[in-house]
């Protein structure tokens, strides 16, 4: 018998206006009267004054409704003996069972997300812009999410298609059914219209039941304009997180709504990889760094816990807010492998969250639990009409290429794909350059489906580069050449350098000991073994979004002789097909184009 979702929890509370989503840690050290965790009360009074309010919320799922594959289908969790294992992870036919699970017994419960639900999806979303993961997060009872900066991959109207209905108007209806857009409130209270200065999309949301009542703010990262397209962000306007929630907080309190959470897509960087790393160990937050930090460190008190997002990292911490008081930052990985249950305990005499009984723990998602019916004959519906398009031989490999590294195999080939395809386009083509975060998922040896082992399909080519980039090509002198590489580790990038992947014959010298643009050894920088002349002219291949200047690269912004070609993904299958075959599959590249000093 199918799964059927939960409509009836639906009817139980009243939407009034804004956003959700959480995530802590092992507690905060309960300080509250014997029944605060029970929402009962003493039996004769009517309700408890405390009433426990479950908090679901994961991020950055990205499409991913197939459990994913190789390591981006893991996690690791720290053993007691100090050890660590490896746990197969994800995919939405788990991840509502999971959460179905979770539910049980919990009569007050809502569920939010970070941001990112969507883009950089596999074939079987991405090939019909996401209306399957909207789908799937109806059916998963997502009560508010943030937007991230990939729900604006496609523009502004594309994401209000998302939350509103209706057929793609390129593309058309894909079934003989509307698509009837999200069941859930779209937060972006930091993305304006340049026109009308006001939010694209609900700033707040209020979720209630019976008398209980918590706000959810959703912002994306301020710097998302520099991570998406141009056309992507064309005409909107990107607000200081912090201010943003600052200000929406006031006016959901002028509304008396004390207890709020802010949705924010944007994180940080535990000390650890392990999902069940305690970042509070050795002091509160003493083991997470990065962006998410300073944002949690300045909003208002009046905020009783932050959900995040972005960096794809897994933590539950407790930060300081400006009065000194620990409050949640939580985080749950990505692709649907974790999810993130929190306990606020709210308090019906003042309105507000009991932070010192806040509880909180990321779990997995784990491949070992019965598969939601319901979701199984989703990803079926839609990989039936994928299955003509995804199922196409590419190319072959002979192992795995993975996406991991400063320096990746899976980058180094996509390099290589756009090099050869520039050199079609143009013969005087020299090089070419990937950005790291373009380059979603390696290739497996193993097969997904029935294709055999070694076999690329188009589907997972699509799942590696999914973003429908162009390949352009540009004329830079070699002085911006080696400017480009300097950009990698300073300016935007100082903090957290992305290391662009070259294509075989470029060669050069990153020095992390040393600091800033340093770091890139200048007289290293070398074309097939002869150094780059700062004078001349090389003609480079990127895709558009690095053409544009987008990951903090200016310099690759300011090239001359544009020439736009095919998109990414035709650039990469066409180099598979011609370079590779069943009897000569394609060795992963040998990842030594950079030499790293540490």
């Amino acid at each position: 018998m199918q799964a059927k979702s939960r409509p009836s929890r639906r009817r139980t509370y009243s939407l009034l206006a804004s956003a959700a989503g959480l995530a802590t840690v092992a507690a905060l050290a309960s300080a509250l009267p014997a029944d605060a965790h029970s929402g009962t009360g003493h039996g004769h009074h009517g309700p408890s004054r405390y009433q426990d309010v479950q908090l679901l919320s994961f991020n950055d799922l990205h499409g991913n409704l197939e459990p994913p594959s190789g390591s981006s289908g893991r996690v690791t969790e720290a053993q007691a003996d100090g050890t660590t294992k490896t746990i197969d992870a994800g995919g939405v036919e788990y991840l509502a069972t999971h959460l179905r699970q979770a539910r049980k017994g919990k009569e007050y419960s809502v569920t939010a997300a970070g941001g990112d639900m969507v883009g950089a999806s596999p074939l079987v979303s991405g090939l019909f812009h996401d209306e399957p993961t909207i789908e799937a997060l109806n059916k998963l009872d997502l009560d508010v999410t943030t937007v991230g900066n990939h729900e604006f991959d496609e523009g502004a109207k594309e994401l209000a298609r998302l939350q509103n209905g209706g057929c793609h108007p390129t593309d058309g209806c894909y079934t003989d059914k509307k698509f009837k857009g999200a069941d859930f409130p779209y937060l972006a209270a930091n993305v304006l219209d340049e026109k009308t200065d006001k939010p694209i999309l609900k700033p707040y949301w209020v979720w209630q039941k019976k008398d209980v009542r918590i706000g959810f703010i959703g912002v994306t990262l301020e710097g998302t304009p520099g991570i998406v397209s141009a056309d992507g962000v064309k005409g909107l306007a990107f607000k200081d997180e912090v201010e943003t929630i600052n200000k929406y907080a006031k006016v959901l309190q002028r509304q008396g709504v004390q207890s709020i959470v802010a949705l924010v897509h944007e994180g940080g960087f535990p000390a650890s990889s392990n999902y069940n790393y305690d970042c509070d160990s050795a002091g509160a937050g003493s083991g997470i760094s990065g962006p998410i930090v300073d944002i949690a460190k300045n909003v208002t008190p009046a905020v009783d816990a932050l959900v995040t997002g972005h960096t794809h990292t897994a933590y539950v911490c407790t930060v300081d807010d400006p009065a000194g008081n620990p409050r949640m930052v939580t985080s749950a990985a990505s692709f649907g492998r974790l999810y993130t249950d929190t306990t606020l305990t709210y308090d019906r005499r003042t309105g507000d969250i009991a932070r010192t009984a806040v509880q909180s723990a990321n779990h997995v998602v784990t491949r070992d639990v019965a598969k939601a019916p319901d979701m199984t004959d989703l990803i079926s519906r839609w990989n039936t009409l994928a299955a003509p398009i995804g199922n196409r031989a590419v190319g072959y490999v002979s192992a795995d290429v993975n996406n991991t590294g400063t320096e990746s195999p899976m980058g180094d080939l996509i390099a290589d794909a756009q090099f050869a395809y520039g050199k079609e386009l143009d013969p005087e083509t020299d090089l070419a350059l990937m950005n790291p975060g373009g380059v979603r998922a390696g290739l497996t040896y193993a097969a997904k489906g029935s294709e055999g082992d070694g076999v690329v399909t188009y589907a997972e080519g699509f799942t590696v580069q999914p973003f429908a980039n162009t390949v352009n090509l540009q004329n830079f002198t070699g002085a911006q050449l080696v400017q480009v590489l300097k950009e990698q580790v300073s300016g935007s990038n100082a903090a957290a350098p992305k290391i662009l992947l070259p294509s075989k014959g470029l060669t050069y010298t990153l020095d992390l000991t040393k600091t800033g643009a340093d770091r890139v050894v200048t007289d290293s920088v070398k074309l097939n073994g002869t150094a780059v002349d700062p004078a001349a002219t090389y003609r480079v291949a990127t895709n558009s979004f690095l053409a544009g200047g987008g990951d903090g690269f200016t310099t690759l912004g300011q090239g001359t002789d544009d020439v736009v070609g095919t998109d990414d993904l035709s650039a990469l299958a066409q180099y598979l097909t011609a370079n590779s075959s069943a009897t000569s599959p394609l060795a992963p590249p040998a990842t030594d184009r950079i030499t790293i000093v540490q």
